[in-house]
């Protein structure tokens, strides 16, 4: 299960993020699923749990128009990225637009990661807590 909430290390120009060890241990192979995520956030899977929440998403009835809105803003966005022998992956720059990434959290959410902008995720965080 992906736990914690880290602070890691980033580099803006070559888009790369080390992920955290915690985080990396949980990660089944050394490939991972990054896809759109909401509130603005990028999310993270591991493969099996990706094709989890494929098949979740895939479940859903085709001719129920929230169904294909929710299955066109999971896949349309997907990446498979490979993690390096470090632990550091580079993020595709339309992710990194849509979270609004310059200086990056990544936090554990049970059965996926999220990889949030540091001010965006303190604003959620104080969201969540009223």
């Amino acid at each position: 299960m992906f736990l914690g909430s880290y602070e890691p290390s980033f580099d803006p120009i070559s888009k790369r993020v080390a992920l955290p060890k915690k985080i990396r241990d949980y990660l089944a192979t050394s490939e991972i699923i990054l896809s759109y995520g909401f509130e603005r956030c990028i999310l993270g899977f591991d493969t099996k749990a990706f094709e989890k929440e494929s098949t979740k998403q895939l479940s859903a009835v085709l001719s129920d128009r929230a169904a294909r809105g929710s299955r066109r803003f999971f896949f349309s966005s997907a990446r498979a990225i490979s993690v390096d022998s470090q632990g550091r992956i580079v993020i595709p720059g339309d992710l990194l637009n849509w979270a609004q990434i310059k200086k990056p959290v990544v936090i554990g959410a049970g059965d996926h990661f999220e990889i949030w902008d540091k001010s965006n995720w303190r604003r959620e965080k104080h969201n969540l807590a009223k």
